[in-house]
Order: C-alpha cells, then structure tokens, then sequence
C-alpha cells in the first residue's frame, strides 16, 4: 500500500481489531493519566472552540505506547471533526499528502505518527498547508512551468513521533502546541488495567491489577496486552479470576519479571555486564552483540532502562549503574578495568 487512509467519524475509532477499539477512551473525561497535557489539551480545545476556530497544531513526542493516537482521536472527537490517520514512512510522495489534504474538510484533523520520518519534499509541501492552509501545485515544466495555490479548508495537523530530536526545525516550529508523554505511574496503570477488564468482562482483584501495572514499563499498550495474555492463562489453568498469584504465574511464563524487564532487557543487560565488564558500550555495538536494532534499543528498550536507574548515557557510550548489576545479581566491577563476579 502506497499511502494508509483511514477515515474515522468523531464518535469512533478505526482499530484494525474491534478489542483495542473497545480499550481505547474517545473523550478527555475518559483518559486516564498524563494529567498536565491533558490539562492543557483540555484549555486549548476550549479556548478554540470560544473563538469558533480550528485548534492550533498539535505535536505529541514521547516513548511508544503512551496514547498519541488516542489523544489525537480524542481531539478530533472533541472538536466535532472527523480523524484522517496516516504515517510519515508511508507518505512517500507529495501527491500522497495531497490526496489527503484535499479530502479533509473544515475542522478535520490529520494525524501523522511517526512524523520525524517524513521526507523532504513531503515536508516542504506541508509547510503551506500548516501555515496558510494552501497547498501549491506545479503546472507544466521547464519554462512554462507556472505554480496554482489551492485553498485548504482550516483542518488541525496533529504530529507524533518518538524521536523529537530527529524533527526539522521549520516543522517542528510550525507546531502551535507541543506536549511530552511521559510513562504513567501504577496508580494510572492499575485504573486503566481495571478500566480495560470491566470492558472486556474479566474478574480481577485489585491485587492482580497491582500485578499487572506494576510489570508494564509504565506504558498502557503494554498493560493491555499484559491483561489479555494473563486473562488466557487464568481462564486456561485457574478459575478464570485474575488474582496476584494467578497474574503472577501467567507474567512468569511471559518472561516478564517483577521490574516489567523481559528477555531482552536481560539480554542487554547481561551483555554490558558479561561482555563488556561494566565498560561504556556504543548503541552500535550493543545493537551487534545482542542481535536486536539500534532504533529499537533506543525507543523502546532504553525509555525505561534510563527510567529504572539501570543505565545511563554518557560521552562514550551507555553504562550501567549499580542498581543494574544488584537486580541482574551480580557484584560492580571494583574499578573500569575489573571484572564483575556473581553475588
């Protein structure tokens, strides 16, 4: 596929399964967590809808999983416009983004994940669309080439990306709001794991929603999906409750332990630890020596390595800190240079 469009009413959500549609919240009153930036979303809505105009530009950055598309979603929801979702990576040619911009209407909003990838004639051509709400067509060639200005009705772009770093800084200073995602505590986890199950019909106890949040990296997508696998495992070899022992059991078999890190995590870990004796380790070479890709590393493992106190980056690569070494069980390196031993 070229380009994904997808058209979804103010009153819904297009998931590609109808579970995830169900877990995702549509309006402000319904999101859990994230409280300054919904705080903010929440006046800017406000204020645009007292002055009967399209909301400004919306950027939101932050690790994946934490709800840029829901609140995207939720904004067109609560502008009464309707949601056009596509991707940087698959806007691949200007005649892409305009097919799309021609189809949205007064008051839409477009969304662009991963809006960093984006390239750059795409780009340029965004530039009038965001700003004068135009877009510019190039009729003919060569000489006789001549440039013809078509209107955009007033939409809001809503952009997301995971890596702010990598945006331009003519597209990222287009951007009226900009607001950071930050991983959710367990209070916020452990009212969307209870959300999510009164949804879908599952039986848990407050412990095992502890359980669950407690082992999801901070992150809703993960919580989610946590709850389902472990709702199978409880249906499969218990009662079909999900209670502390039960999610404990079915987390266990996941691999996921009680910190949330799974085997991949431990992969790294024990890497820096085994190969590299503690040693400051370039993204690259971690890359290498565990068989996983450096933009993975970076997005979605290390968010919460950094966020535990396991790692830290520095001039010369990432190392590990103590609190890493007692959790993985083995004793720090005395020195730089000496190796690590079990504990």
């Amino acid at each position: 596929m070229d380009f994904d469009e997808r058209l979804i009413s103010s009153s819904m959500l297009a998931e590609d399964a109808s579970v995830e549609y169900s877990l995702r919240p549509r309006f402000l009153n319904e999101y859990i967590g994230q409280a300054n930036a919904k705080e903010h979303i929440r006046v800017y809505i406000s204020a645009a809808k007292l002055r009967n105009e399209a909301l400004d530009h919306v950027l939101l950055y932050g690790p994946p999983g934490l709800g840029k598309t829901t609140l995207a979603a939720i904004i067109a929801n609560e502008m009464g416009g309707n949601l056009r979702i596509t991707s940087g990576p698959a806007l691949s040619h200007a005649g892409d983004l305009a097919a799309l911009l021609s189809n949205l209407n007064e008051g839409d909003v477009l969304f662009i994940d991963e809006i960093h990838r984006l390239n750059a004639t795409v780009e340029e051509v965004l530039y009038p669309a965001m700003e004068d709400f135009a877009y510019d067509i190039i009729i003919g060639k060569g000489p006789s080439a001549r440039s013809l200005r078509l209107e955009l009705p007033k939409f809001t772009l809503v952009g997301a990306t995971t890596r702010m770093g990598l945006l331009t800084s003519p597209l990222r200073d287009r951007f009226g709001i900009k607001e950071q995602l930050e991983l959710y505590t367990h209070e916020d986890l452990i009212e969307i794991v209870t959300r999510s199950a009164g949804i879908l019909n599952i039986t848990i106890t407050v412990d095992g929603a502890l359980e669950i949040a407690s082992r999801s990296r901070g992150t809703p997508r993960i919580a989610n999906r946590l709850l389902k696998r472990v709702r199978d495992f409880a249906q499969v070899s218990g009662n079909g409750i999900i209670d502390r022992d039960s999610a404990r059991c079915g987390l266990e078999m996941l691999g996921i332990d009680e910190l949330g890190l799974d085997a991949v995590d431990r992969r790294m870990l024990t890497a820096m630890i085994t190969k590299f004796s503690g040693r400051p380790v370039g993204l690259s070479t971690l890359a290498a020596s565990t068989g996983e890709d450096a933009t993975t590393i970076e997005d979605v493992y290390e968010p919460y390595l950094l966020q535990l106190g396991f790692i830290a980056r520095t001039p010369r690569g990432r190392v590990l800190l103590p609190a890493a070494y007692s959790h993985m069980g083995y004793a720090p390196p005395r020195d730089e240079n000496s190796q690590v031993s079990f504990l």
